[in-house]
This record gives C-alpha cells, sequence and structure tokens, in this order.
C-alpha cells in the first residue's frame, strides 16, 4: 500500500515538475490565442487537471503534449468568447501584459504579442487563428498542430496559408524597432502632456484609429475615433481636465514600449500604439480594471 502511494506521488512530483517546466510557454501559447490574461490562466488550470491524469509512461514527448492540451482548451474557450464578445460594451481590446525585458529582444516573439498584431488574430476564425499561432509563432510541425486541432496535416497546410495571407493583409506594414516607438510615444506623451496639439498631429497619421476599451466599468469612447484632428483634440480636451492628477510614464507592455496612465496615483488606463512609417497608426487605450491585472507583476513569456 505505501509503495503504491509513494508511486503515485513520485509520478506526481514528475508531472507537476514537467507542467512547471512549461508553463511560461504554455500560458504564452493560451493568451496568443484568447488575448486574455485571465482566461490564459484558466486554460492552464484546465491543462494541469488533465495532465495530472496522464499515464507518463505513454508520453512521448511531455512538451508537445502539454501544447496540445492547452491548445483544446484555448480553442474551447475562444468559442465560447467569441460570443461572449459579440455583447461586449464597446469596443474589445486585449488585456496588457507588463513584460519582462527580454519579451522585447525576441523581435518575433514581441512582434506576435503586440497589440496591433492580437487584434489582427481577433479577425481570424478559431482553429485558423491556433494554426497560425502554433505555427508562425511557436514552429510547430504540421502533423504536431494537426493533432492539437483535430486536423489532418493536408488541412492544416492550407489553413495556415490561408491564415498566412489574411494576417499579411492586415499586420503593420514592417518591424518597428524599439527606438522607434520609444520616440513615437515620447513626442506623443510630450505633446499631450502640455497639451500642443499641433506636435499632437504631427505625430499622429491622418488615418489613425483610436480604440478604448472600458469594459463598460470605465468611460471609455464607445466606438473607434478615426482621424487625426478628432483623436488630438478628444486627447487633448480630455487629459485637459485632470491634468493636474494625471501622470503618464513609460512600461514595457507585450514586448513594446507603452505608456501607463495613473490618476491620484492609481492605474488607471495602459496606452499601446501601432506605428507605420513612423507615425502612430493605432492608440490603444485599456481602461478595464478586470484587464489591467498583469500589469502589477511582469509575465514571463516563452517560445
Amino acid at each position: 500500500m505505501k509503495s503504491e502511494h509513494s508511486e503515485r506521488g513520485g509520478r506526481m512530483d514528475r508531472a507537476t515538475e514537467a507542467f512547471v517546466a512549461h508553463r511560461n510557454l504554455l500560458f504564452t501559447v493560451a493568451y496568443e490565442m484568447l488575448g486574455s490574461a485571465a482566461d490564459a490562466e484558466d486554460v492552464l488550470q484546465e491543462t494541469w487537471l488533465r495532465w495530472a491524469g496522464v499515464e507518463l509512461g505513454t508520453v512521448r514527448d511531455q512538451r508537445a503534449y502539454l501544447v496540445r492540451i492547452t491548445t483544446r482548451q484555448a480553442l474551447s474557450r475562444l468559442r465560447t468568447l467569441g460570443r461572449r464578445r459579440e455583447s461586449y460594451f464597446g469596443p474589445w481590446l486585449p488585456a496588457p501584459l507588463l513584460t519582462t525585458p527580454d519579451v522585447a529582444e525576441d523581435v518575433e516573439l514581441a512582434d506576435s504579442v503586440s497589440m496591433a498584431m492580437l487584434l489582427v488574430l481577433e479577425t481570424l476564425m478559431p482553429t485558423e487563428r491556433a494554426v497560425f499561432v502554433l505555427r508562425e509563432v511557436f514552429d510547430l510541425g504540421y502533423d504536431e498542430i494537426a493533432e492539437a486541432v483535430d486536423k489532418s496535416p493536408a488541412a492544416v497546410r492550407q489553413i495556415a496559408h490561408r491564415a498566412r495571407a489574411h494576417v499579411a493583409a492586415r499586420r503593420p506594414r514592417g518591424v518597428v524597432s524599439p527606438a522607434e516607438t520609444r520616440n513615437a510615444l515620447d513626442a506623443f506623451q510630450r505633446a499631450v502632456e502640455t497639451g500642443d496639439l499641433q506636435s499632437l498631429l504631427d505625430i499622429l497619421a491622418p488615418d489613425v484609429v483610436l480604440l478604448g476599451d472600458g469594459g463598460g466599468v470605465k468611460q471609455a469612447v464607445p466606438r473607434p475615433v478615426v482621424g487625426a484632428d478628432k483623436v488630438a483634440r478628444l486627447l487633448v480636451g480630455g487629459l485637459g481636465k485632470v491634468a493636474a492628477a494625471v501622470s503618464l510614464r513609460p512600461a514595457q507592455v507585450n514586448g513594446h514600449p507603452a505608456l501607463v496612465v495613473r490618476l491620484d496615483g492609481a492605474l488607471d488606463t495602459v496606452v499601446a500604439v501601432r506605428i507605420d512609417d513612423g507615425l502612430i497608426t493605432g492608440l490603444y487605450a485599456v481602461r478595464n480594471p478586470e484587464k489591467l491585472s498583469h500589469m502589477r507583476r511582469e509575465t514571463v513569456l516563452r517560445r
């Protein structure tokens, strides 16, 4: 009886060890598929419960097996979330993550978790998103992906081709260096803080889009604001009313420079940007308090 108990304990230790070793990778897979840190954490809980019941002796590749469980759980959740997001109040934005410096150093990883890219991934069907993420970001083979999404390798190749073309047509036009993003954000921050409308217009693209996500809890723009003049006047007018209580500070968010807005010292908004040809083409302001929980400590992402 004792040996059976210790054998079970040893198996659980090995299962825990493998799960912990791959946890950051699994979180990254789930987050890229869902755009939600809270939902990614839930998927990891579900992955662990399933992994704890697996007979480890039958598993050839623990990493691949764990990624497969995570992908299936994330896909199931993504289909449910799609229905929920249809009734979301105002624009939906991904939950921002305060990321460790090494995420920015991995250019491909940083690009894949940027707010701009996560919004592009939102336009894919669930299976397309899973295939794109596993192939393009994590470089999994078609056979492995086929097992994760319950399709044939030939079908997965077709889905990957379709998803790549879809993303290529919508993603930012080129890789933007952290220095370029920082410079644009610095200019943006100075213009907003000083209320300099012309300086703000100089850094905003003519067709810039501002999205605000308050989740129906905090006040935010209820629909996209389009055009440099409208966006600049909204920002200068809005911040002008509370200027004394507001502070803007740079931070590494989703592997890229972003601005953290504090109101009377409390975390209020995270502003991420999309930059094309040196100008800001997208402004993403997340105010929904539920989405800001991962801004209090750094999140480690892995490929």
